[in-house]
């Protein structure tokens, strides 16, 4: 970055920390909700498999609101519908609250999914309107670094108060609500709708079938860890403190990881770095499912490996694929593989649900150890199939994480070409 463009970014300091001091608050409190509803489905007798279908509607509303929110926007302003979501969301805590019920909490989650996503539009519209294009990937950057080290805090308020009762769910609500003051009272442009287009999943699996099941598999992974990740710690006799730590350390392992496991990527044939991280994931998983019975220390660096590796995973997929694709399509291409990627966390919660209900808690690990075996066994299926990519057509790996769609504009890869916006 030139020295212009760093002092331009140094003007926007204000402005931009407002946003992502916003989107902080906002994040530590999606993280907390994530492991007080698994610890408390737990408390109330929920079977695994149900709360693994509660979490899946959480993402399903995700997914779903990345169709939903843009039509909002567009017909009420950045304004207006950042509001209304942002009061709809945090109310949501409080009503888990008031009646316990699994279908009940699967509405709210779903509809939490559809308000978060919404959200996330705006403040990531309104961080592509402070950012000019040569500054976007460093403001990227800071958007996933802050993202991330906020969900692993969340975990970490799991020791605050009663999990028993009312104090969580109310200092979710409380975080949600004070998310708004920075984000709202912080003077920004009103941004013109950003496009996300998707390209089809044929023509997407057509490009690159192991990008497609890379996004897939790392949703399939990650929406499990978050959503009964907790519960696996729950259920395997261990208190608070434990699952905390275990999720932390696996969030935390993510956030630090990914640049170094991407940047070997870059020097690379990235599906060879693929292969190695889903084998890692799968060897640690089924190490940890004996160990975690016999040392209940070994929780916590476990998480953070299995984590180091797991989330990198949709970094290296949406990387491989931008290696393929013509700029005029990296766009849409992103677009497709962000939808993909949420399907596979939609998915993954209630499979791996079913897998601890009928084989006990400790088979969250066999989960990851599965999923990630397939994964594995694909990509080196590929890797027979189909010859490496040169290394003059390589892009740069870029760090990703559960972001919405407007912050596709935000990845270097993308802005750095002539026409954004295509």
């Amino acid at each position: 970055m030139s020295r212009t463009d760093t002092a331009s970014l140094q003007g926007l300091r204000v402005p931009l920390a407002a946003l992502l001091g916003g989107v902080a608050l906002l994040v530590v409190g999606v993280g907390l909700l994530f492991s007080t509803l698994g610890l408390r489905a737990g408390l109330e007798g929920f079977p695994t498999v149900v709360t693994g279908l509660v979490t899946s509607a959480y993402f399903a509303g995700f997914v779903l609101g990345t169709r939903i929110c843009p039509l909002l926007i567009r017909r009420v302003g950045h304004v207006r519908a950042f509001a209304a979501l942002a009061s709809l969301a945090s109310t949501m805590p409080i009503l888990h609250v008031l009646w316990v019920a699994p279908a009940w909490w699967a509405l709210l989650r779903g509809l939490t999914g559809v308000c978060l996503v919404g959200l996330y539009i705006v403040v990531e519209s309104w961080l592509n309107v402070l950012a000019a294009p040569a500054q976007r990937g460093r403001v990227f950057s800071l958007y996933l670094a802050v993202s991330g080290l906020a969900m692993a805090l969340g975990q970490g308020l799991l020791l605050v108060g009663d999990r028993l009762g009312f104090v969580p769910f109310a200092l979710v609500s409380v975080l949600l609500s004070f998310a708004l003051l920075p984000l709202t009272l912080t003077p920004v442009v009103e941004p013109e709708p950003l496009p996300a287009p998707r390209l089809g999943l044929r023509a997407l699996y057509r490009l690159s079938p192991l990008g497609l099941a890379g996004a897939f598999g790392s949703g399939a992974l990650a929406g499990a860890l978050y959503g009964l990740g907790a519960v696996f710690v729950q259920r395997l006799g261990y208190g608070d403190a434990a699952a905390a730590g275990f999720m932390a350390s696996a969030i935390l392992g993510g956030a630090l990881f990914q640049w170094p496991i991407g940047q070997w990527s870059d020097r690379h044939d990235r599906r060879v770095v693929l292969l190695a991280s889903a084998v890692g994931i799968a060897l640690l998983a089924g190490a940890g499912f004996v160990l975690v019975r016999l040392w209940p220390s070994a929780l916590v660096p476990l998480g953070f490996a299995i984590g180091a590796l797991l989330f990198a995973l949709y970094g290296l997929s949406a990387a491989h694929v931008n290696d393929l694709v013509e700029p005029a399509r990296a766009l849409e291409t992103s677009g497709g593989l962000l939808l993909v990627h949420g399907a596979g966390a939609a998915l993954g919660p209630t499979l791996a649900g079913a897998l601890m209900a009928a084989l006990g808690p400790g088979s969250l690990l066999l989960y990851f150890a599965g999923v990630a075996a397939l994964l594995a066994a694909y990509t080196l299926q590929r890797m027979r199939a189909a010859p490496a990519v040169p290394a003059q057509d390589k892009t740069g790996f870029v760090p990703m994480g559960d972001v919405g769609p407007a912050a596709l504009h935000l990845d270097p890869r993308i802005s750095r070409f002539p026409d954004e916006r295509t």
